[in-house]
């Protein structure tokens, strides 16, 4: 080409360059990537006694086309100096502007149009400790501060300059500066400890592998660190793998329980997907205040203390509680921080897996804690949510930073490894193992979509577009089918016909004329016992043949409760299969159970059928099962009894279904005892003391309240049952009203076992009185109830009728700038769900409309926060019109 007409090509280029520059609008949505980072250097200086920290962030980024500035993302941090060097060139100034403040988008301008190339990026800056658990935020514990993170989802940019999404995926170099008398702590080992002058040190921390921002972690404190045993090696792993557990100061001694149950975990994970766990060393956190309940940091995991705080006397569910949330948080290290996500829309990639894995490790290693049982139940509290025109897909879309949070709910975690498992079984589980493993393998230490993900277990098996399709149909359309049955007979074969369509309750404005690619299994019964026949129901309509089945015997639609979805019986069927219970394994009747209550939400069956259906299950002695019809007694006792009559026929129901068994089996602990036992025995002494109110129960409880009170300022919590604890103080603050609210009140804030401190939270919030109540929810709101507290003490109070829900919207409305200010941005979302409680009529949900909408943009995602707490109180209402209450009176 000619010179001239090279320097004319040259001036048009850099002419239309300098009108792309000129246009670029600051993102709204995903950062561009034609500015890629490639790795980091953070180097803070953190004292957890002030009010701020200070830090320098240096980031190599690749440049890909030629620009005057790039785009990142920063929020309330006060930028001191910015440099950028050029792949061969000095540090030049630049310019940090905060583009958009409510999402905290940057610019970095150059200066000057730099050419595709790798750029050195140093910001220095300084930034206040956040106050809503975000970031990097301080907590004050026993007169001690603490400094700890949590970047999940899009909380980095508050620690530290960043491209805070998680296909930016980059090693990280990390360095404290912090008080000499203090331990620092940071996702990888500590490789170096020098003085960095008077009462200053500086440790700086071995490279991570690839993180994303939001797994970065450190924390600064006067922790204790103590030792837990060496995680052993494995085929996938080779030496010893350093474990220890990181707890408030003089809290280490309480780690013992939780760390000596790692090893196993992390064995089982390895074994399972044939590759080792891939950091240098794993320490487990007890986060003195938190948001979430657990987070996943790559080598450094935290918790909420009562997880990890544990001894001998602690309450069982919190015993079984921490092993399984330790599972989960560890199944991570694989799904979710060796492959990550690209984007927020495949959230459930990471959680759902998560949530599945635990599981898997649970039933493995601890048998008796029936996980198998807490993934029925946990799908079918998804099911209730996805019952809603206005849930989420699994996958999906993320239109803002709201969308993002308003990922983390049951539909990501329980729905989503329902589904996981649904297809397990379709496929089998050593045809699955296999497909995860290559789908680990193909992408470790870099990112996933979910299409990777279905593809790996379609190779796996063998199956083609029909199998990708059936999946895809969960991941990208909402709600949960309903599998209608008809048991018939055609020329003497028994044979199943089966309908499909969306489950929407009576009341719902939806469309249900919907179908999935659903694995439809069926256990029924034979001659010589029972039999199993699938399908892959992909139409509205369809049949399963059932080869050997037993005329009129007995018909499980949904066998193991292996399939995400509702199943409705004929009234012949559902007799059969009430009359033959006992035929089915606990998964089973869990099954059985959901689908009662989608027929009654359904309007098929009313108040006494549903009771009577339900009566087989208070039988059980696992808990799980005897613990659904409680449930529905509930509710029915809360929302449609309307008479002394009607609410004395559901005790009664009540008294001679459980009570027996609550008598059986005491009320203390007794030495050797099942945990079955023990977790019955605590559902029903919260259920017949608390929700019926048996005389005869709340006097044996208010025995142990009492006795824990009794002192008058200290409490004295070994006169209680640890199991008891709750439902004991909660039964003593409502027959002794404002003394023992007080007493519990003056005391929390001395109280620091986290597991006593719940106990007292539950107990206030259990007050019956609306004085009271509006006395807690206040309460709730001081620097003495920490922020990952305060939801307990908020929905103080009765909700059972419209004068104490009145009494609570009104308390609401007018504190609801404080709620606002401590809950926190990303917690803003859940706002109208928390303001709603209880509500089930017309007009609070039109005041919930009209006190909201002008707050909306305020709140991100509480658009779809709304639309389900309004979509909730008309599903109330409408079945609250239509079941008639007078069957509840023989």
């Amino acid at each position: 080409m000619p010179r001239l007409a090279r320097s004319l090509l040259t001036l048009a280029l850099a002419a239309s360059c300098a009108s792309a520059y000129a246009a670029d609008e600051t993102p709204t949505g995903r950062l561009p990537t034609w500015a890629q980072p490639q790795d980091y250097a953070l180097d803070l200086k953190i004292d957890p006694s002030q009010d701020s920290f200070s830090g320098t962030t240096t980031i190599k980024v690749k440049l890909t086309q030629a620009s005057d500035h790039l785009w990142i993302d920063g929020k309330d941090l006060t930028v001191e100096k910015v440099t950028v060097a050029a792949a061969s060139g000095k540090p030049k100034p630049a310019k940090y502007v905060q583009a958009d403040e409510k999402t905290g988008v940057a610019r970095i301008d150059f200066g000057s149009t730099l050419q595709p190339q790798e750029l050195t990026l140093t910001i220095a800056y300084t930034a206040p400790f956040n106050g809503e658990l975000e970031g990097l935020y301080k907590v004050t514990y026993e007169g001690k501060p603490y400094a700890m993170t949590q970047m999940e989802p899009v909380s980095a940019r508050f620690a530290f300059p960043s491209f805070d999404e998680p296909a930016f995926k980059t090693p990280y170099d990390i360095k404290l500066t912090i008080p000499s008398d203090l331990q620092g702590v940071a996702n990888t080992s500590q490789v170096k400890e020098t003085p960095a002058g008077k009462g200053w040190k500086t440790l700086t921390f071995s490279r991570t592998l690839p993180l994303p921002t939001y797994l970065v972690a450190f924390a600064v404190g006067p922790w204790d660190i103590v030792d837990g045993p060496g995680i052993t090696a494995t085929p996938q792993r080779a030496g010893t793998l350093p474990l220890r557990g990181v707890a408030p100061n003089g809290k280490g001694p309480r780690m013992k329980i939780a760390l000596d149950s790692t090893p196993v975990i992390i064995h089982t994970l390895e074994d399972y997907y044939d590759f080792g766990y891939p950091w240098d060393k794993l320490d487990q956190l007890a986060a003195p205040d938190f948001s979430a309940g657990a987070m996943e940091n790559a080598g450094l995991v935290t918790y909420r203390d009562f997880l990890l705080l544990l001894d001998e006397n602690s309450a069982t569910r919190y015993k079984r509680s921490s092993f399984n949330v330790i599972a989960h948080e560890l199944a991570h290290q694989w799904t979710g921080d060796t492959v990550t996500m690209a984007w927020w829309n495949d959230l459930w990639l990471n959680e759902s897996f998560a949530t599945w894995m635990q599981q898997k490790v649970t039933m493995k290693v601890h048998p008796e804690y029936r996980a198998d049982l807490d993934r029925v139940l946990g799908a079918q509290g998804a099911m209730a949510g996805d019952g809603l025109v206005a849930t989420r897909k699994m996958r999906q879309e993320i239109t803002g930073n709201g969308d993002i949070e308003n990922a983390f709910d049951g539909i990501t975690y329980q729905k989503g490894a329902s589904v996981l498992g649904m297809f397990e079984a379709y496929v089998g589980e050593d045809t699955f193992r296999t497909g995860m493993r290559q789908y680990i393998q193909n992408h470790k230490f870099a990112n996933a979509t979910a299409d990777d993900l279905v593809s790996a277990i379609a190779t796996a098996a063998g199956k083609g577009p029909d199998f990708t399709a059936a999946f895809n149909s969960f991941l990208d359309q909402p709600g949960v089918p309903y599998v209608h049955t008809e048991v018939t007979d055609a020329k003497g074969q028994v044979v199943l016909k089966l309908t499909q369509k969306r489950y929407l309750p009576l009341g719902s404005t939806g469309d249900s004329a919907k179908t999935w690619g659903v694995p439809v299994c069926v256990r029924y019964q034979t001659a010589t016992g029972s039999d199993k026949a699938c399908t892959l129901l992909s139409t509205a309509n369809g049949e399963l043949a059932l080869p050997g089945a037993k005329k009129n015997g007995w018909v499980m639609p949904n066998a193991g409760a292996a399939g995400y979805y509702r199943i409705g019986l004929d009234a012949k069927a559902l007799k059969t299969l009430t009359a033959d219970l006992a035929q089915l394994s606990d998964t089973e009747q869990l099954a059985y159970g959901n689908g009662l209550d989608a027929s009654f939400n359904l309007g098929e069956i009313n108040p006494a059928q549903l009771l009577a259906a339900l009566k087989p299950m208070t039988l059980s002695k696992v808990p799980e099962v005897s613990g659904v019809p409680t449930d529905s007694l509930g509710w029915l006792y809360g929302h449609l009894a309307k008479t002394d009559a009607q609410r004395a026929a559901l005790t009664a129901w009540a008294e001679a279904a459980y009570l027996p068994r609550l008598q059986e089996l005491g009320y203390v602990r007794k030495d050797g005892e099942a945990g079955n036992d023990t977790l019955q025995r605590a559902q029903l002494a919260s259920f017949l003391g608390m929700t019926m109110k048996v005389p005869a129960v709340r006097a044996e409880l208010l025995k142990q309240g009492d006795a824990v009170l009794a002192d008058g300022k200290t409490l004295t919590f070994d006169q209680a049952n640890p199991d008891l604890l709750p439902t004991a103080l909660s039964v003593s603050v409502q027959e002794h009203g404002a003394a023992a609210v007080d007493q519990l009140m003056a005391a929390l804030p001395g109280i620091i076992d986290p597991s006593h401190r719940n106990a007292l939270l539950a107990a206030l919030a259990s007050t019956e009185d609306a004085t009271l109540a509006a006395k807690v929810r206040s309460f709730g709101l001081s620097k003495d109830v920490k922020v990952g507290e305060m939801r307990f003490a908020l929905t103080a109070g009765k909700h059972t009728t419209e004068a104490d829900r009145d009494a609570q919207w009104t308390w609401f409305t007018q504190n609801y700038q404080a709620i606002h200010d401590r809950v926190g941005a990303f917690a803003g979302g859940s706002l109208p769900r928390l303001a709603a409680t209880g509500a089930c009529t017309p007009a609070e949900s039109d005041r919930l409309q009209a006190f909201f909408e002008p707050r909306l943009k305020d709140l991100p995602g509480a658009i779809r926060g709304l639309q389900q707490a309004r979509e909730s109180i008309a599903l109330c209402s409408a079945i609250t019109a239509k079941q008639d209450p007078a069957t509840l009176v023989k």
